[in-house]
């Protein structure tokens, strides 16, 4: 494990669309429990607001979160998955479960994808997120044989050329 003084993720947080639709999504198909909702009405700076702030949480303790703010712009937009994603863990069973939970209630599913050290497969929130469930391979780490620190040195000088 690293030394450092962080601990672990409390929570991600994100803009929604509509609060309501957002818990459908992530308590009623993920089935993370909604864990806390409260009203902002005054923000740090001392500026009025009005935004409702959820939290859902997940297995370790840790949080997604979402602020729905419907007087300030936002651009939603279908995120791709190498511009903005989440990946929460699953098991094997939970994975495949979960893939045919998917397509049965028409939501966007796309997977499984190997990428050897882990399973994935993914989905499309409400918002336009694109939420990942992976699941460890057991049968070693997969990917380069090279460390991580030599993998972006070497993507680093590829870049250059």
């Amino acid at each position: 494990m690293a030394d450092t003084p962080i601990q672990g993720l409390h929570h991600a947080a994100y803009r929604c669309r509509d609060s309501e639709e957002t818990r459908t999504f992530y308590e009623g198909f993920l089935g993370l429990p909604l864990a806390n909702a409260f009203e902002i009405k005054t923000t740090m700076t001392g500026r009025e607001s009005s935004v409702l702030h959820s939290f859902y949480e997940m297995g370790d303790g840790s949080f997604m979160a979402f602020f729905e703010s419907p007087n300030d712009p936002f651009e939603f937009k279908d995120q791709h998955d190498f511009d903005l994603h989440i990946a929460l863990e699953v098991d094997m069973d939970t994975l495949k479960d979960m893939f045919a939970k998917g397509k049965a209630a028409g939501i966007e599913t796309r997977g499984i994808a190997d990428h050897g050290f882990i399973h994935s497969i993914y989905f499309r929130d409400p918002n336009g997120y694109i939420v990942e469930l992976t699941a460890p391979v057991e049968s070693g780490k997969g990917g380069s044989t090279r460390s991580p620190h030599e993998a972006l040195a070497a993507w680093q000088e590829s870049k250059a050329s």
